[in-house]
């Protein structure tokens, strides 16, 4: 699976690394993701993320159910 929140989006984003003297290459910025398990109390069952810390926080914050309909709606999950 590619490196995407499965919740906010989240993907790789390109930029330049810019040394001392000021060259800059081509590099790749990568969302902080974490593989977590949730329960979901509604379907009495786990299931396993690849979200980004801002998702976990955002998660927690909301409510699992009321943050994975956000989601599917958005189109990030697609079950």
């Amino acid at each position: 699976m590619s490196r995407v929140c499965q919740i906010t989006g989240k993907a790789v984003i390109g930029g330049n690394k810019v040394s001392h003297s000021n060259i800059k290459t081509k590099r790749k910025f990568y969302p902080n993701l974490q593989t977590k398990k949730f329960y979901i109390p509604e379907e009495d069952r786990y299931i396993r993320l690849k979200v980004s810390t801002e998702a976990i926080r955002t998660i927690s914050k909301n409510g699992i159910s009321a943050v994975l309909k956000k989601s599917r709606e958005k189109g990030f999950l697609t079950k």
